[in-house]
């Protein structure tokens, strides 16, 4: 049964502003809990400085320093992951995929991992994985363009080959690695975590998450006809080759960013893209804020289950994989409808 209009659309801006209530909780909670007109206070002190008057400096510590890098990357690359994988899906017209099909994960972890095999700074481990993202995506469109028949096929096969080649010598690193030292660190950055982020970490993530949702929001009504195939594409004046290069071109950039600031989170770009479809509907004029909005909103509850309702912190991926897998069967087995 058809929702009413007015529901959908309550539906729709609530989930948009999801998000932002999550993260004033976010703020809230922990090992120290803070009052919300605290962290209400201590965000206002950003534009309006005697609005911390009264504040402890713990507090203001807490809340501006710690807490709020971490919780904005933790809706950065939910975001990131999500959207990527809500594009990815209408481009290849197929359910079960994500960004990480052409080996940007996987290159991106080979690049961290010779970086931190190397004992280089956080810095340029970050810097590496991003750029051995690009790299992987980068071969594997190189390699389809060695076919003329089905590109969209070849490139599949060459992002899953280029993806495994990537994994083995990531693999490989492990296996030289010193076990005492540089292996538990290789290990624990490729399970995926946030507890290394600082605000120096933001800028290149911010960029790339909310130009790359700008960029797939005024392509929007672009993805729905490609979702129906090149032909219907063609028919309508649009050049599909060219849109698909530039829309793979803008996930690729955000996935790197992503993975290089948090490392491997996987099931977001799978789990995310089905539960926006079915909650929205799948015209991207409103898939894409919304896969937007529920990326954040999923990986900042994540986050928040490993940092306050854990006794250790478990790191993201292994949280992502173990929650993400029976929602997908659930979601897969709703959504089908709506494909």
């Amino acid at each position: 049964m058809t929702k009413p209009r007015s529901q959908r659309q309550w539906l729709y801006y609530g989930l948009l502003l999801l998000p932002f209530g999550l993260i004033v909780f976010s703020l809230m909670i922990g090992l120290y809990t803070i009052p919300v007109e605290n962290v209400l206070r201590a965000l206002t002190s950003l534009v309006y400085p005697p609005a911390a008057d009264g504040l402890s400096s713990t507090e203001l510590t807490l809340v501006l320093r710690v807490r709020l890098p971490r919780v904005l990357a933790a809706c950065l690359v939910g975001a990131s992951l999500a959207v990527t994988g809500a594009g990815f899906q209408g481009v290849f017209r197929n359910p079960l995929v994500d960004a990480n099909l052409l080996g940007v994960m996987t290159g991106a972890g080979f690049g961290a991992a010779l970086a931190l095999l190397l004992e280089l700074p956080s810095g340029v481990v970050q810097l590496m994985a991003f750029g051995f993202g690009l790299f992987a995506v980068m071969l594997a469109y190189l390699g389809s363009r060695l076919y003329d028949t089905a590109p969209m096929i070849v490139l599949t096969l060459m992002g899953i080959l280029i993806g495994s080649f990537f994994g083995s010598l990531t693999s490989l690193l492990k296996y030289v690695a010193d076990p005492l030292n540089t292996l538990p660190s290789i290990t624990f950055w490729l399970l995926g975590g946030l507890t290394g982020i600082v605000w120096n970490s933001l800028p290149l993530l911010a960029l790339t998450t909310l130009g790359g949702g700008v960029f797939f929001w005024l392509v929007r009504w672009r993805l729905n006809v490609l979702s129906l195939g090149d032909a219907e594409a063609i028919t309508l004046g649009m050049n599909p080759d060219r849109l698909k290069l530039a829309l793979i071109v803008c996930a690729t950039l955000m996935t790197a960013a992503a993975v290089a600031a948090s490392g491997v989170i996987g099931w977001i770009g799978l789990v995310i893209p089905h539960a926006a479809r079915l909650l929205v509907g799948p015209d991207h004029q409103r898939l894409i804020p919304v896969a937007l909005a529920l990326g954040a909103s999923f990986l900042l509850l994540i986050d928040n289950v490993s940092r306050t309702l854990l006794p250790t912190e478990v790191p993201l991926g292994v949280l992502t994989g173990l929650i993400g897998v029976p929602l997908l069967i659930g979601l897969l087995r709703r959504s089908a409808r709506v494909w």
